[in-house]
């Protein structure tokens, strides 16, 4: 977009100027827009009147996964992909090119001048833990819907603005929470939530200990220039200046807590979210929690828990696990109840009984709705305006106990948590932790 329709605020956001805005916003508060045919210069056995332009910020691991899954929807359609890295940009800009059969999908730099784009209904965003609340605030401020990576945010406050936008702008948003599409998940919650168990007492989250070396980067630790095709100063955007390294970037950056929240806040998105999901916590959380967890050495490049054990109070007494490295706690979800067990994972379903797996749910009972995919439902949802399965206001509850439990094992305290104003109790120092400063001029 031309510069001279956009204005520059002290963040580094650049936004439209008032006309321009609110135009852009009036565009994207009903249905997605239509684009004649023409213009899209697609066939297929959705009308081009009806599928939802699409573009995804941050197009690395997880976000060139988002361009396979949404490429597979002829609801959806690519109009832009954005990234930092300019090799990540050329492979996904490749991928969509190829699909289509053209070269019209665009590149850009900054996420800054896509959200502002008019012929863009939605957004995916794949972007590290530290750019989540600035990419998504602003992407929901300038009217798209969005499908946003797990965990919601970097900390509690960033996952709080997002929360605050979605509901102001009336936005569809979908977490990457992609468990609760599946069968085995939804069965799991439904016979937990139809006291297939009896009274829950006890609900058990394994998440992987350790740092695992996704991008096979772990002995490449030498400070160096950064390489020419990475912007490394914007790829550290709000969080701390650090000497660049390539076993701290790509994949990696997750063992940083500058960065990330290490296996704990990479997993909370999941298991936890599941395990609130049969308790029907998805409006509430916990309102006691302290963690032990063993950190790296203070000057380690890696510095997230790699092995932590976290114990939560919930509503009606019930004691709430979450560990990792731990062998008594198995890895998935699961539910203890006064009447057997249920356990979970992406590997199957397990009871306590055959008769509980095999047991009918009635019409009568709680029923949980299927899904027809994580990303099939999310177009659905942004040409509907139907909620979907793990909206924001969701995610940010499946987050908490990951957020307070770091703050729990980082200041070795037990904190209070009053679930419904959503704030720590009786702590200031703690509740301090609950957001972060970001480094200048980037504010959200």
């Amino acid at each position: 977009m031309p510069r001279h329709n956009m204005m520059i605020f002290s963040s580094g956001i650049y936004m439209p100027n008032r006309r321009t805005f609110l135009k852009n916003a009036a565009a994207a508060a009903g249905f997605p827009m239509i684009v004649k045919s023409s213009v899209l210069g697609l066939q297929g056995a959705v009308p081009p009147s009806d599928r939802v332009n699409i573009a995804t910020i941050g197009v690395g691991w997880m976000g060139g996964g988002h361009v396979d899954e949404f490429l597979r929807l002829q609801a959806a359609h690519y109009v832009v992909v954005c990234d930092i890295d300019k090799n990540h940009l050329a492979e996904a800009k490749a991928k969509i090119d190829k699909k289509y059969g053209n070269k019209d999908c665009l590149t850009f730099h900054k996420f800054e001048e896509v959200i502002v784009r008019k012929d863009i209904d939605a957004v995916s965003m794949a972007c590290p833990d530290h750019w989540h609340g600035l990419v998504s605030v602003a992407a929901l401020k300038a009217g798209k819907d969005v499908y946003g990576e797990k965990p919601l945010a970097h900390n509690f406050h960033e996952g709080l603005m997002i929360v605050k936008a979605v509901a102001k702008g009336n936005r569809i948003w979908q977490t990457g929470s992609w468990q609760r599409s599946r069968p085995n998940f939804r069965r799991a919650v439904e016979l937990v939530r139809n006291g297939r168990i009896g009274k829950i007492k006890r609900v058990e989250v394994g998440l992987p200990g350790g740092h695992t070396d996704f991008a096979k980067t772990k002995d490449k630790t030498a400070f160096t220039p950064a390489p020419p095709e990475l912007d490394y100063d914007r790829w550290l955007g709000p969080a701390p200046v650090v000497p660049y390294c390539e076993a701290r970037v790509h994949k990696n950056w997750r063992w940083n807590l500058a960065f990330g929240g290490g296996q704990l806040m990479d997993w909370v998105g999941h298991h936890v979210d599941i395990a609130h999901w049969g308790m029907d916590w998805d409006s509430t959380g916990p309102h006691e929690i302290e963690g032990v967890g063993e950190y790296p050495p203070k000057d380690a490049l890696w510095n997230t828990a790699t092995k932590y054990r976290i114990s939560a109070k919930y509503p009606g007494g019930v004691e709430f696990i979450i560990a990792g490295g731990h062998r008594d706690i198995r890895g998935g979800t699961k539910w203890i109840g006064e009447e057997g067990w249920v356990w979970v994972d992406r590997s199957g379903l397990e009871a306590s009984s055959e008769s509980i797996l095999k047991s009918e749910i009635k019409a009568s009972e709680v029923q949980i709705p299927k899904s027809p995919g994580h990303y099939q439902e999310f177009i659905e949802s942004v040409r509907s305006r139907k909620e979907t399965l793990t909206p924001a206001r969701v995610a940010i509850r499946s987050a908490t106990p990951g957020w307070l439990g770091q703050i729990a094992m980082l200041t070795q305290r037990k904190l209070q948590w009053d679930p419904v104003k959503q704030r720590i109790v009786n702590d200031k120092d703690a509740a301090k932790l609950l957001s972060r400063n970001m480094r200048a001029p980037w504010k959200l």
